[in-house]
């Protein structure tokens, strides 16, 4: 399914913004991108396997509050990365 990356992590993905990725589940996606793209869960996902506070998942446009949200072939997931300064 695709996967649409937020700038930041677009770095870990050879710069693309838009890469491919299964899974049943959120956090199996995650898992097969981060056997393509090494280090990419660890930037949107804790120590305690939570969803970082700072990153958001939209499954078809709906946001996913969990990893064990369901994913399916031909959705499209879209990662948010919230902006922070000061």
């Amino acid at each position: 399914m695709k996967v649409v990356l937020p700038t930041p992590l677009a770095a870990y993905a050879a710069g693309r913004r838009e890469v491919e990725a299964a899974g049943a589940t959120l956090g199996e996606l995650l898992a097969d991108l981060d056997r393509q793209y090494p280090g990419i869960r660890f930037r949107v996902v804790d120590e305690q396997d939570a969803i970082r506070p700072h990153i958001k998942f939209f499954l078809n446009r709906e946001m996913a509050r969990s990893l064990a949200a369901g994913v399916a072939p031909g959705d499209e997931v879209l990662i948010v990365a919230a902006l922070s300064g000061g």
